[in-house]
């Protein structure tokens, strides 16, 4: 699976490509604004230029959502993160972002080069949504945040120095986490090791959805989780678009009971017929979404299994 299409919703709100030209909403509150480089090989100052004229058309508080589409180079050129730093006291109605939002035509995800994104959550203390595609050059520093509720990492390959900083993270109104954490030929170098203070939850009291999803560790990941603190107070637990195998499924339902969630999501899954439908039929009152299976690809004593999402 590759990402083939735009988003058209971000924070439950439409989302409207911003163009100078045409007629502002009624409500520009009410819509998220999507900004992007005019070309894909766009120098730095014409994304600049492009939220400039934003600001200049659109009220600043009435700007509640920012989608940043292709800023230009953006598998050579990092994320325009110190840009989105300086416009911070124009931007105070800002609430959720979403960086890099490409589709694979645009930019592979594994390809979307960033750097230091702490400067945003640090420039932006109401932030309630960060969402970011791509890991090539991805950091992330410790910090605290007292506004932020959704934080994903959409990646082909997550660094772990990445998903160690999430973890050192203290984010008390963190209600959602997502982690794609990837493969290691697309730079994931994480372990479950890593994962242990997302899973031991003590800086997250809030959250309520966790995705630990897209891994090539699936099987680890899940038998982590078995007997994980956080799992108790979760209502969605996300291990889809993985190489899920019988004997992850297996070490997931041999450990704490999952009956109070009320999503387990396992799709895109390398999971028997046979362990994909006890799993539905062990969690009766849980929606477990078991569709989308694959098949391993075999060459002689090798197996090959694949996440939804590499390149």
């Amino acid at each position: 699976m590759t990402i083939s299409t735009n988003v058209t919703t971000f924070d439950g709100l439409p989302v409207v490509r911003f163009d100078r030209e045409a007629e502002l909403p009624a409500d520009p509150s009410m819509v998220a604004w999507r900004v992007e480089a005019p070309r894909y090989d766009s120098p730095p100052e014409e994304l600049a230029a492009e939220l400039d004229a934003l600001l200049s058309r659109v009220p600043a508080d009435a700007i509640r959502a920012l989608v940043v589409g292709p800023w230009g180079d953006a598998y050579d050129r990092p994320a325009p993160v110190e840009l989105l730093v300086s416009l911070a006291p124009r931007l105070t109605g800002l609430r959720a972002l979403f960086l890099g939002e490409m589709t694979f035509e645009e930019c592979e995800i594994s390809w979307i080069r960033h750097g230091d994104v702490t400067g945003l959550l640090e420039a932006y203390p109401a932030l309630e949504v960060l969402r970011v595609r791509g890991a090539e050059g991805l950091a992330l520093k410790p910090v605290r945040h007292e506004a932020l509720r959704e934080l994903a990492f959409e990646s082909g390959g997550l660094p772990a120095t990445v998903v160690r900083a999430v973890g050192d993270c203290d984010l008390p109104a963190l209600t959602h986490l997502e982690l794609w954490l990837g493969v290691e030929d697309y730079g994931a170098d994480a372990t479950v090791e890593d994962l242990a203070p997302v899973l031991g939850g003590e800086r997250l009291p809030a959250l309520r959805h966790l995705a630990l999803c897209n891994a090539g560790i699936a099987d680890e990941v899940a038998a982590a989780v078995a007997t994980a603190p956080v799992v108790a107070r979760l209502e969605v637990l996300d291990l889809s678009r993985g190489v899920m195998t019988d004997a992850g499924l297996d070490a997931l339902l041999a450990g704490q009971p999952l009956t109070h969630l009320r999503q387990l999501d396992l799709y895109h899954h390398y999971l028997s017929e046979e362990a994909a439908q006890r799993a539905v039929a062990q969690l009766p009152g849980v929606r477990v979404d078991v569709s989308d299976p694959q098949e391993a690809d075999e060459d002689g004593d090798e197996v090959y299994r694949y996440t939804a999402v590499g390149e």
